[in-house]
């Protein structure tokens, strides 16, 4: 399947059942349904979807969900400001396609619009296209979480400084 063109944008309410499937299909870890409403009234800025049009009709291909924190700097001994993609996906017929890319830079320039100094994320150890994708955009890997997920496998915390980094294009 070939795509053209998407475009990323805010989430709607009625399209976050179809940001839940694409959880429940991409990601072994799923959370409730409340827990993206609730990203949707408190960080609906940060909510992202990466929308398709394909026979008249709106197709929802990934989803990024973030919000703004204030809490201990990745990368000094101070608090800060900072940005956390709290889970990001994309349906196994639409990756290598630039969607899950494109979600990650409107995320962290919306992020840095926002105020914050620095942006992370958690990802599985064994998940290296997304650490790949993340290190494309300068990401580094700033700690390692022993049995973060419910299966046991670690997480590794990266981040991105935006006072000292630019984020490639």
């Amino acid at each position: 399947m070939e795509v053209t063109e998407f475009k990323v944008r805010e989430i709607k309410e009625d399209e976050v059942k179809d940001v839940i499937e694409i959880n429940r299909k991409s990601l072994p870890e799923n959370y409730s349904p409340d827990y993206f409403y609730y990203h949707l009234r408190e960080h609906g800025d940060l909510f992202l979807v990466a929308s398709i049009e394909k026979d008249g009709k709106n197709i929802i291909a990934g989803y990024s969900m973030g919000r703004i924190e204030f809490g201990l700097s990745n990368f000094s001994f101070s608090f800060t400001k900072k940005g956390h993609i709290i889970s990001i996906a994309v349906l196994e017929e639409y990756r290598r396609k630039g969607i899950g890319l494109a979600l990650m830079k409107e995320s962290l320039d919306r992020m840095k619009k926002l105020g914050a100094k620095e942006a992370y994320l958690e990802v599985r150890v064994t998940n290296h296209p997304a650490i790949n994708l993340y290190k494309k955009l300068n990401f580094v890997i700033v700690n390692r979480i022993v049995s973060y997920y419910s299966d046991g496998e670690d997480a590794y915390v990266m981040a991105v400084n935006f006072r000292t980094t630019t984020v490639k294009s």
